[in-house]
């Protein structure tokens, strides 16, 4: 009976390991993909450039997307002028945890 209970510890010890890899590699980031917490940290920084540029008088930010991926802001849609372009690009890049800006907005 003693060798039966050492086998199926050593059996739930190893089941065990393997599931805690399993969820532990799941949840890592890779270069093409976010992790969990990269997800929601970049969502957050969606929402915050999102607001900058909905609240800036200068910025039509209906018109403009924002996507965020690792810490880098995409934005995208059109603006009325060069400087409209240049004030999206200056928020986005002002808002605290952003690394970085490509800026894709067409001028209409």
């Amino acid at each position: 009976m003693t060798s039966l209970s050492h086998w199926s510890r050593t059996l739930f010890s190893a089941m065990f390991a393997a599931v805690l890899f399993a969820v532990i590699t799941g949840c890592a980031s890779t270069r093409t993909a976010e992790s969990t917490g990269e997800y929601i940290d970049d969502t957050a920084l969606t929402t915050k450039v999102k607001a900058a540029l909905l609240n800036d008088a200068e910025v039509s930010g209906s018109a403009i997307n924002v996507e965020t991926f690792k810490g880098t802001v995409q934005l995208s849609g059109f603006a009325k002028t060069q400087a409209e372009r240049q004030r999206a690009y200056d928020l986005a890049l002002k808002v605290k945890g952003v690394s970085s800006v490509k800026n894709n907005i067409l001028i209409k």
